[in-house]
């Protein structure tokens, strides 16, 4: 299973971020388009991930996993400051597609937003109902995240993009201690995807994501670290195939097929409490 990936449609106007001068992504991405690229790599199901901070986005995707029998769940977005905000968890928690939501800590303004009252009081009453949250945060904004973490103890939570390290100039601490530090929470979990976009778009090697990859496996185990391509955003430095291959060779040497299989697809399963498709 691929546990991180995206579609769009432009014309929707949900995805300001998408410019023109990203030509590998402006255009819409579907369900038809992923499927040659999943049965190349043998890949029977994905996670579907919010592309825009909007209940339209949630309700768009929700509506292509009634389409598509390849979407195993939605990772949505609500509005945690909203007065509505367990209104809108509530409806979309009625549509079996609906595995999560995403925290975009990333788009902050300020990462302390993370901290406020009204914020963490709507992770508490999400880890009350023990929904898996995912969190998306560039490295400088781990300590923040971190001290969310410490606040709402039983969050089932997971690191996308391995917290988007600066691997282009090789960035290494503190993120090397902060994500051990994530990681001593037992809820806490870690996406090993997202990361060619972080490393140079035209001169990446798998060698330059080695250390980072097992550096998340040792200090999250091979039972809380998931397999997420995140297409087609990675299209920007690499396509499925090479994001893939580089994550193959990265993995540290001697996992068994309990570990892989568990990186690629079993953890995502357990994490978003898809066991029924096994």
């Amino acid at each position: 299973m691929d546990a991180h990936q995206h579609f769009w449609q432009r014309e929707r106007g949900d995805y300001d971020w998408i410019s023109p001068e990203m030509k590998a992504i402006y255009r819409d991405f579907g369900p038809e388009d992923l499927v040659p690229h999943l049965d190349r790599n043998h890949i029977d199901k994905t996670i579907v991930v919010q592309a825009a901070p909007t209940l339209r986005d949630t309700e768009f995707m929700l509506e292509l996993s009634g389409k598509s029998d390849r979407i195993a769940g939605v990772v949505g977005w609500l509005d945690l400051t909203s007065p509505d905000f367990k209104e809108q968890y509530r409806t979309f928690r009625r549509h079996p597609a609906f595995v999560g939501i995403r925290v975009m800590i990333q788009e902050m303004v300020d990462a302390r937003e993370v901290l406020q009252p009204d914020v963490l009081e709507a992770l508490r009453f999400l880890a009350s109902e023990d929904l898996p949250v995912d969190l998306l945060l560039r490295s400088n904004q781990l300590p923040e995240t971190l001290e969310s973490l410490k606040a709402v103890p039983g969050l089932r939570g997971v690191i996308d993009h391995i917290a988007k390290p600066v691997i282009a100039e090789g960035q290494w601490e503190p993120w090397r201690s902060q994500m051990e530090e994530a990681a001593s929470h037992p809820n806490i979990y870690c996406k090993l995807s997202g990361m060619v976009t972080e490393a140079d778009h035209k001169q990446w090697k798998p060698v330059h994501f080695f250390r980072y990859v097992r550096h998340i496996v040792q200090v999250f185990g091979t039972e809380r670290v998931l397999f997420g391509d995140d297409w087609p955003v990675c299209l920007l430095a690499a396509d499925y195939d090479q994001v893939v291959s580089l994550l193959e060779e990265a993995l540290p040497e001697g996992l068994d097929e309990t570990a892989r299989a568990n990186i690629f697809g079993l953890n995502a399963v357990r994490f978003y409490k898809l066991e029924h498709l096994l």
